[in-house]
């Protein structure tokens, strides 16, 4: 059975002549160079031990579908990450299936051939030469180093343990099973602890942030006479998040003066005063789908003024604090109480909060200026591994291997009265990326300074 072709309201059609006429006269356009992708052995070892956690089960993981932005104008596509974890692949509509027998086939829409219908020149979605080179079945199988089959031959009718909520094709086919809620939490809780391999994608991911943060600093000369500087800089970050990688992890929060208190500031539509602080909050997401996640706080001047150096060393202080705790054994919650508790003694020091540290901790008067959790998992996903049960995340403990941000912060909102008026509409954060080592932790971003004198430094020399 033929698919429909996702043709244009506008386009005109397709004559018997011009039909015939473009089946013929292509050149073998075939790949012979293809080589196994670095991630195909790790994908493979995760196959397995998928597989050995589920064994004789039927396992159904979509890559995902495209996504309509406007009319027939699709999102640049994105493979859920589970599928990318365990295939390395990136195709819209593909469906990895781990067989009972614990062999695994992925399903894939490989390229049209040239001589047999209209989708490569006249489907806009997927044809060849609307949306690019898809690699055929052999091709998938080297890149991939996995059996690849035609998606149309998938079956779906069989019982399996499917991940639901990524492809509604997948799940109208597929018959419900008790225990896909127990298989969505396991493929979330496989990735926490990071292999090599994962820890070395992600430190390209930091690296090339730290370069991306550095463009935007040697750019706030020209960003600061426009109507819009915040959004300048998020396009200066951009650039060099496609130039190497994918793209930004998330939308990246470029937050001057009053907006750095609003957490999730991503209009980025507002001027930059040089008196203000710049919150930067903005990492590159690599090739390979592994996202850094870095922020820093800096005047806009170039030199902290006192009550912004002094906000801004009670978050250094607190960040040291966390980053202390980290090491295999440690709770996961114990960074963000050791931050808190550096947090509740600046406060209270500066007369803003009344009452001992342990009497702050439980009340959490503290929480109105600081909101949320000081840091989370961090690897495919911005906030990794969310659909992890909470007693082996939130509530579990750190090994070697985890990797995650640690990211205390002070949000002053510019109308709250219980706060000096040189206080109001200030917003600091300072983030880092770390990974759990044998005896404590590694800083992956320790290209960027954190100090406040350290900050100086850094943007005078790169201004």
């Amino acid at each position: 059975m033929t698919e429909p072709l996702n043709i244009g309201s506008h386009d005109l059609p397709i004559t018997e002549e011009l039909a015939a006429f473009m089946r013929t006269g292509w050149a073998d356009t075939r790949r012979v160079d293809v080589a196994a992708l670095p991630i195909a052995p790790w994908a493979a070892k995760r196959r397995a031990a998928l597989a050995a956690r589920f064994p004789g089960e039927r396992l159904v993981v979509p890559a995902g579908t495209l996504k309509v932005r406007s009319n027939d104008s699709d999102y640049r596509f994105r493979p859920h990450s589970a599928y990318a974890y365990l295939t390395g692949a990136g195709e819209p509509d593909d469906v990895l299936v781990i067989e009972p027998s614990g062999e695994s086939v992925l399903y894939v829409r490989p390229r049209s051939p040239r001589e047999e219908g209209q989708e490569f020149y006249r489907d806009r979605r997927y044809g060849e030469f609307w949306a690019g080179r898809r690699p055929d079945l052999a091709e998938a199988a080297e890149l991939y180093q996995i059996e690849c089959r035609h998606i149309r031959d998938l079956e779906l009718e069989k019982p399996a343990r499917v991940l639901r909520g990524v492809d509604a094709s997948v799940d109208a086919r597929a018959p419900r099973g008790q225990g896909d809620a127990e298989f969505e939490s396991f493929l979330s809780e496989m990735r926490l602890v990071k292999d090599e391999w994962e820890v070395g994608e992600l430190r390209s991911a930091v690296d090339a942030t730290v370069r991306g943060f550095e463009d935007v600093v040697r750019a706030l000369p020209q960003a600061a006479g426009q109507p819009r500087g915040e959004r300048y800089l998020e396009g200066v970050f951009g650039l060099r998040a496609r130039l190497e990688g994918n793209a930004v992890g998330y939308e990246s929060i470029v937050a001057s003066g009053s907006h750095a208190c609003v957490l999730h500031w991503i209009r980025n539509d507002g001027a930059l005063n040089a008196g203000d602080l710049l919150l930067l909050d903005a990492g590159v997401e690599s090739d390979t789908l592994y996202t850094a996640d870095v922020t820093r706080t800096f005047p806009l001047s170039g030199r902290f003024s006192a009550v912004q150096r002094q906000a801004y060393e009670l978050v250094y202080e607190a960040q040291e604090a966390a980053i202390a705790t980290l090491r295999p054994g440690a709770r996961f919650r114990d960074f963000h109480l050791a931050a808190m508790r550096v947090i509740c003694d600046g406060l209270r020091d500066w007369g803003l909060l009344k009452g001992s540290t342990d009497e702050l901790m439980e009340t959490g008067l503290y929480r109105r200026y600081t909101l949320c959790s000081s840091g989370h998992m961090l690897g495919l996903d911005l906030h990794d591994c969310a659909k992890s049960r909470a007693e082996v995340y939130l509530d579990g403990v750190l090994e070697e291997g985890h990797v995650l941000t640690v990211e205390p912060g002070l949000y002053f909102q510019p109308d709250d009265l219980t706060l000096p008026e040189e206080l109001r509409g200030m917003g600091i954060r300072i983030e880092d990326d770390l990974v759990v080592t044998s005896d404590g932790s590694a800083l992956l971003s320790s290209g960027l300074p954190r100090r406040a004198d350290e900050i100086e430094s850094w943007m005078s020399v790169l201004s």
